[in-house]
């Protein structure tokens, strides 16, 4: 049986940030930026920026999504499943051994405080990523205005953040920008 070296790689890589991030798809880009872009220069920067706006507005996990594109970008379909598995591959070990663990040890107070600890991680590492996001993409009054309003669209109007989405993109288009 022959042996797929960058499908290994993929799933290796992957798995790797899959392992080490915690908090989901946001928690993961400084991780992701720091090995497809700046280490393994699978993709760009803005290619990474495109496939994780794409990962957040198509169905599923944009951790999946993000490494399911990379991946097909790289071998294919191969590449694809060999990125997306490696990525889902160390939660569904660790969910499954941290499941029957947990049940046991959930009243013990300083795996409760650890759980509190990781979650604080998990904001500061979110913000850290939405400020990155925001000094790379927003420049220019136009687009603070529109960051601004979908801001409030989302978090006080509580508006779908798929109208902010196709807002977006018909804003991009009407403007014949590539990024608002």
């Amino acid at each position: 049986m022959e042996v797929f070296p960058m499908c290994w790689e993929l799933f290796i890589s992957f798995a790797r940030i899959g392992l080490f991030t915690f908090g989901g798809g946001y928690a993961m880009l400084p991780m992701l930026e720091r090995e497809v872009v700046q280490k393994k220069a699978w993709v760009s920067m803005e290619e990474l920026m495109d496939y994780y706006a794409i990962g957040q507005c198509t169905p599923g996990v944009i951790a999946v999504n993000t490494a399911t594109f990379i991946g097909y970008k790289k071998k294919k379909l191969l590449g694809a499943v060999s990125a997306t598995l490696g990525v889902i591959f160390p939660s569904v070990l660790l969910i499954t051994l941290i499941a029957g663990l947990l049940q046991s040890f959930a009243h013990v107070a300083w795996i409760a405080h650890a759980f509190a600890g990781i979650r604080i991680a998990v904001c500061a590492l979110v913000f850290h990523t939405v400020w990155k996001l925001f000094q790379r993409n927003v420049k220019g009054t136009f687009p603070v205005v529109i960051f601004l309003l979908a801001y409030i669209a989302v978090g006080f109007v509580k508006l779908s953040p798929l109208w902010i989405v196709l807002a977006g993109i018909i804003l991009s288009f009407a403007r014949g920008e590539k990024h608002v």
